[in-house]
């Protein structure tokens, strides 16, 4: 009898405070659902859902102002990092369509060696219209980053590589919060568009916490397109190209998009964490991956990141 296939649920906090067997079964979990799935649901994790709840209200905020006040925050060096994206600009690698968002970047709230990457990794601009948006959004940010560390020191386990591995990695990452805003359709559309054609990302994971409204589907290795549904609380991790490159496609990258709603009148809302290695990075097979042969070359992390940001529309 054949059953049915399930993403596994996880609790974060089983790994950090469990018993020798908890962390293992997380560990193994944890690969199995990237590997066999492209993703997991994460419980028990770092993030304050009043702080999600508070976040969500200072992006609505910053995305109901006029057109002409949030194009003064535009910039496309490097790739809008730390800045607005304006409607229509970006589109998935390989699409001659843009997605139907707009959205703004909350890069590094600190670093531990600005002299070494602070002119890959600039300031934040926040927007000054919104008061508590830095305050909200630095800490939002920490407790997105600190999840993610830990989450990648699971899965450093799952590869056999030491914990220094990933931790030296992401140390100064140029890890982003994306807060996004799709509009309504409305009649005026533009045709052959949806709001998040299928790709993947770039980075090493993406870790998502729920957005306002549904929408999002990610591509089963089975080939199934599934819906995403997440509680409050919940948190969904998926794979980039970055893990992929590493991990010689044995944790192959997550195709995923965000379908056109029925209703053309609502907006959705959502607020991705993107987590990237720090510039200095070089993204190269790890040993238990080989298998047969490296499938990539060995490349510089910001290298990489700059032809991918060019192919995807955010920078020249």
């Amino acid at each position: 009898m054949q059953t049915d296939r399930k993403v596994p649920t996880l609790s974060l906090m089983s790994f950090v405070n469990g018993s020798n067997t908890d962390k293992q079964r997380f560990v193994d979990n944890l690969f199995i659902g990237l590997k066999d799935y492209g993703f997991i649901i994460l419980e028990d994790h770092l993030v304050d859902q009043k702080l999600v709840d508070k976040a969500y209200e200072n992006v609505h905020q910053f995305f109901q102002l006029p057109t002409e006040t949030k194009q003064k925050y535009i910039c496309q060096e490097g790739g809008g990092q730390s800045r607005y994206t304006a409607f229509v600009v970006e589109h998935a690698k390989n699409s001659q369509y843009p997605d139907l968002k707009e959205f703004w970047h909350v890069g590094r709230t600190e670093l531990k060696n600005p002299a070494k990457f602070g002119k890959y990794l600039p300031d934040n601009l926040w927007p000054a219209e919104i008061a508590e948006f830095k305050d909200t959004f630095t800490k939002f940010y920490q407790g997105m980053d600190q999840t993610s560390i830990l989450v990648m020191d699971a899965l450093g386990m799952a590869l056999d590589v030491p914990q220094a591995y990933f931790r030296s990695m992401l140390e100064d990452g140029n890890s982003i919060i994306r807060a996004i805003h799709y509009p309504p359709m409305g009649e005026n559309a533009p045709k052959n568009c949806v709001r998040a054609a299928a790709h993947e990302d770039i980075n090493l994971i993406t870790v998502m916490v729920g957005a306002t409204t549904s929408g999002l589907e990610l591509l089963d290795r089975d080939g199934k397109w599934l819906k995403v549904e997440t509680t409050d609380k919940q948190l969904v991790v998926d794979s980039g190209d970055m893990l992929s490159r590493i991990t010689n496609n044995v944790i192959p990258a997550t195709t995923h998009r965000v379908v056109n709603p029925d209703d053309a009148t609502s907006n959705r809302y959502s607020m991705p964490f993107f987590v990237h290695p720090n510039p200095d990075t070089t993204l190269k097979c790890i040993p238990s991956c080989i298998g047969d042969g490296e499938k990539y070359p060995a490349i510089n992390s910001h290298e990489w990141l700059m032809i991918r940001l060019k192919e995807i529309g955010l920078t020249k």
